[in-house]
């Protein structure tokens, strides 16, 4: 009983208390607006505390438990509200922290605390409560609520697949579009029209084309007539929605409309259209992209229904430079961005297949007792390349504590991992926490001795998603952090013998989850984010504790997939979870320390720097690819002999 209370009080009192400080001690960091319509949010909260209410009630009533994560209800509950949605407490918690940012006018809390929270909600789900659940009480027992993406099958759709397309699709990309346009325009937006473009003349009847995207769209999940094409459309929807906000966010690219004197009433229909825009959003064309993803659908019908949709989508297409609202790059980009996300399964297989060639690729060259294997080249060139980046970034003065910083986490990465899984079959591994370690230490010396720690920090974590996506190749072809056994459309199979995941695991030609590709993307799109935190001379103890944060969420997701039998499950979840939450905890507590601005995206190009990053480069070669086989020495091998 009282662990119960402890936890009630931890969730229910303590947690919403510490967001709202959080919010309240990063203001001074977060200077971005908010929406002038405070209003908005009222309603907002009004769902969310609805929701909460409706999930606890049914928890307790339905499910004879209480809802709580170390006391879960002992029946699983597919009743009440949670026939229409599986996460109804968090959904409504997280829309009582925008909603009470929103009302509050908090900039930190709309766009750093409750961004947050919903990443960490969603890390939770996916990384361990889905896994659990199943655990518990078994695949076939998870029911699909009435509120979700279409099932994969050739029958007509039920009336509440269509209406999870609105809720699920739509309503997200509005939300995102939404908020892309009240961060407003950027100061380094660059404008992306051609010089011949801007002299081109606005038709103003074409606006009537140009306003029936929203029709045509909305009208999509109607005239589907099969679950699995209206699937196909949600998903495509909703990965155009992730990959085309990111790329608002990171690329600055306005396309302020082309002036023109309304004559007639579509003209001044444009003009109304026109006052809702502030050049932000148009690249990519999302009105391109959303007719496209429409016509694909529509043409599902039959082919008279293709031909007039297409046809339909076209038009709109060259009303996006005839109404003066787009430029012409706009729609090259949206067309690409279609084409891409439309092949999604043609584009997750290539990507598969090759991380599963890599994989494969071991290769050594033998010299008397010493061994060099191919995936030292990849460490290589991480710490070449992210010694350099950060060095860098930070300028000639920082060069040797940026040095000093770097060769403490190599060391920690070996300590670490010693400690953890070293073995007589593993005598030389290396652990990514241990690096974090091992460099935050460093820093914090580096501060001791008159240096700035978060500074110093912050240019290490500028670097850290990069060197870990191109240290991720490394681990695909030595097999460490492989993963779980998989589906086979989404797992990639090992088959080197000198692979740990056939010589420490036995799990050779079984489909496992790719983790490190799921490492590798994750990095991808948080090293992208950091570079524009950066780029615009953000806070750096918020460039550091984005990272931190947002590296935790994607590592405690990427853990619940692994399946290295030597890692050690503590309290239901994985060590490595466990280190995940601590990094969003870092991450929390940097974004709370003062610190100077980003200095900007300029690198210097020192002579210095490139020979120490080479020199650092070859280091870590050799530590992480090179080894002697025949010896038992602790350090000695990396791998089997």
């Amino acid at each position: 009983m009282l662990g119960k209370l402890l936890y009630g009080f931890l969730f229910v009192g303590l947690a919403p208390a510490l967001l709202v400080w959080w919010a309240a001690a990063t203001a001074a960091t977060v200077t971005l607006p908010t929406t002038p319509f405070h209003w908005v949010g009222l309603p907002v909260i009004a769902v969310g505390i609805a929701l909460i209410a409706a999930g606890m009630g049914a928890l307790m009533v339905l499910g004879h438990g209480l809802p709580m994560n170390p006391y879960p209800p002992p029946v699983y509950v597919a009743r009440g509200i949670y026939r229409l949605t599986p996460h109804p407490i968090y959904v409504g918690f997280v829309l009582c922290c925008f909603g009470t940012s929103i009302v509050l006018e908090s900039a930190s809390g709309l766009w750093l605390v409750s961004p947050m929270v919903a990443l960490a909600l969603t890390a939770l789900v996916m990384g361990h409560e889905r896994h659990d659940l199943i655990r518990r009480f078994g695949k076939g027992a998870i029911h699909r609520p009435l509120v979700s993406l279409p099932p994969d099958r050739p029958d007509a759709p039920m009336w509440w697949d269509r209406a999870s397309v609105y809720l699920l699709v739509f309503l997200p990309w509005a939300a995102a579009f939404e908020a892309v346009y009240v961060l407003g325009v950027p100061p380094d937006g660059i404008v992306g029209y051609l010089p011949f473009e801007r002299a081109w003349p606005v038709l103003e009847w074409t606006e009537a084309v140009y306003a029936s995207v929203y029709l045509f769209v909305l009208a999509a999940p109607l005239v589907v007539g099969t679950q699995r094409a209206l699937r196909t459309m949600a998903v495509t929807g909703l990965v155009a929605t992730v990959v085309v906000t990111l790329i608002y966010l990171t690329v600055p690219v306005i396309v302020p409309p082309r002036p023109f004197e309304p004559q007639s009433l579509l003209g001044r229909a444009l003009m109304v259209e026109r006052a809702m825009s502030n050049t932000v959003g148009a690249f990519p064309a999302f009105h391109v992209i959303w007719s496209l993803i429409a016509a694909d659908a529509w043409a599902t019908r039959s082919r008279t229904w293709g031909v007039i949709a297409w046809t339909w989508a076209m038009l709109i297409t060259v009303s996006c430079i005839t109404t003066g609202m787009h430029a012409l790059i706009d729609l090259v980009a949206a067309v690409s961005v279609f084409v891409v996300v439309r092949h999604y399964r043609r584009v997750w297989d290539l990507m598969r297949r090759g991380v599963e060639a890599i994989a494969n690729s071991w290769h050594e060259w033998r010299w008397g007792g010493l061994r060099l294997i191919n995936y030292g080249l990849y460490a290589a060139v991480a710490a070449a390349g992210g010694l350099w980046l950060s060095g860098s970034l930070g300028g000639p003065r920082v060069f040797w504590q940026v040095g000093f910083v770097y060769l403490a986490g190599l060391l920690g990465a070996a300590l670490w991992a010693q400690q953890l899984e070293g073995s007589s079959k593993l005598s030389r591994p290396f652990g990514y926490y241990g690096s974090v370690l091992g460099a935050v230490a460093a820093s914090i010396v580096v501060g001791l001795v008159g240096g700035d720690t978060v500074f110093i920090v912050a240019l290490v974590a500028m670097a850290a998603p990069w060197i870990q996506a191109i240290g991720r190749l490394r681990c695909l072809v030595q097999g460490c952090c492989h993963g779980s056994e998989a589906p086979e459309a989404v797992g990639i199979r090992y088959w080197q013998p000198r692979s740990r995941v056939c010589g420490l695991a036995q799990l050779q030609g079984i489909p496992l989850h790719p983790t490190p590709l799921y490492s590798i993307l994750g990095n991808l799109v948080i090293g992208v984010l950091l570079w524009r935190l950066w780029s615009l001379g953000a806070a750096v103890g918020l460039v550091a504790g984005v990272y931190f944060m947002l590296a935790g969420v994607a590592r405690f997701i990427e853990e619940s997939y692994r399946g290295e039998p030597q890692t050690p499950c503590i309290g239901g979840l994985r060590l490595y979870q466990w280190t995940a939450l601590m990094s969003m905890g870092f991450g929390i507590a940097l974004t709370l320390l003062p610190g100077a601005s980003a200095p900007g995206l300029v690198l210097s190009f020192d002579v210095r720097l490139v020979v120490g990053a080479i020199l650092y480069g070859i280091l870590a070669g050799f530590a992480m690819g090179v080894d002697f086989p025949a010896s038992a020495r602790r350090f000695a091998r990396l791998a089997s002999p």
